[in-house]
């Protein structure tokens, strides 16, 4: 389960992540409440999900699945260039994040 809560808590954080764009700097309510729950359900999640796992293992991991998914979204909604340097480099957290879940 704890596995699960972490998964959820990455998706969160690229959520809000992606939200902060959404807000416009705090100025627009409905996408600033999302984000601020994305944010809180984020951190409450990797909470439960240390309780059984490494503190280091979770948060990379955790920080790892946000940022990936961020920048995917990042290039998909708001045509963030998708350089083949930058996918490389990519690649490399999505290795790592498959490491620490292997060595775990």
């Amino acid at each position: 389960m704890p596995w699960i809560y972490l998964a959820l808590a990455g998706i969160l954080e690229c959520g809000w992540a992606i939200g902060l764009k959404y807000t416009e700097g705090f100025t627009k309510p409905v996408p600033t409440v999302l984000t601020v729950v994305c944010m809180i359900a984020s951190v409450v999640l990797l909470g439960l999900a240390v309780r059984d796992l490494p503190i280091g293992t979770a948060y990379a991991i955790w920080t790892g699945i946000g940022t990936l998914g961020a920048v995917i979204l990042g290039i998909i909604l708001f045509k963030d260039p998708a350089t083949a340097a930058r996918l490389f480099c990519i690649g490399l957290i999505l290795a790592g994040i498959i490491g620490l879940k292997v060595t775990s």
